[in-house]
């Protein structure tokens, strides 16, 4: 398979998945309905819903570690994504740490709106009800995950910074400098799917649901917005 057939497939694959996160979505908000309004609070639905959503992101995980021993060249070019999805990438993708900002926002939010519940000492259960040993561990998690980030941002700043050796080096120099971005790209892509499974093991099954339609809504928001964004600018030329 070439380069360019390989690069092709992988954007009809993530135009496919983009519409399977969003049908996910709609079952990860029914199964949030129905364990609210169940009187037994059953949780089987939502650990349904959420398995869902986690086998989707490990099949884009698989799906990209393929086409990025291809081409990686062509995965951090990204012609599959927005022009604002790709100025918010980090590594050929979203940056892990972003999952951490998404925790915490929604708890606040969540917080915020049942704060009157909460004082008078009933238990919600949700994100607004993460207790101090979640908070701990979500704060660990964060820490380990900036160190990896940030050993992944030096290591591919080395490779940019000796640049002139793409084009002064020999046809062997170049695939092998080439063969090291892909081992770049894979530990940042590595690192992305880590984190999410990471931070949905350390939820309840509701919290775990409420997580994973803020994140599903903030991917596709993203991806709908920029698209439209896209549109837009070229029709406007």
């Amino acid at each position: 398979m070439s380069q360019e057939t390989a690069i092709a497939n992988f954007k009809k694959f993530q135009q496919s998945w983009i519409e399977q996160l969003k049908h996910s979505l709609s079952h990860l908000r029914s199964a949030q309905n129905h364990h609210r309004n169940s009187t037994t609070g059953e949780e089987e639905l939502l650990r349904a819903a959420v398995e869902r959503v986690m086998e989707l992101c490990r099949e884009y995980h698989r799906a990209k570690c393929a086409v990025t021993e291809k081409d990686v060249i062509g995965v951090l070019a990204a012609p599959w994504s927005s022009a604002l999805e790709r100025s918010l990438h980090w590594v050929g993708g979203w940056r892990p740490t972003t999952l951490f900002h998404l925790v915490y926002t929604e708890s606040s939010i969540l917080f915020e709106s049942r704060i009157v519940d909460i004082l008078r000492g009933f238990r919600t259960g949700d994100l607004s009800d993460l207790s101090p040993s979640q908070f701990r561990t979500v704060s660990e998690l964060q820490c380990e995950t900036v160190k990896e980030e940030n050993a992944i941002t030096e290591e591919l700043s080395e490779w940019q910074d000796d640049a002139s050796e793409l084009v002064m080096g020999t046809s062997s120099d170049l695939d092998q400098r080439i063969r090291r971005l892909a081992e770049i790209v894979h530990r940042a892509d590595d690192l992305r799917l880590r984190t999410i499974i990471g931070v949905v093991e350390l939820l309840s099954p509701l919290q775990k649901a409420e997580f994973l339609v803020a994140a599903v809504e903030l991917r596709t928001g993203v991806s709908g917005w920029g698209t439209s964004h896209d549109r837009r600018r070229s029709a406007d030329v």
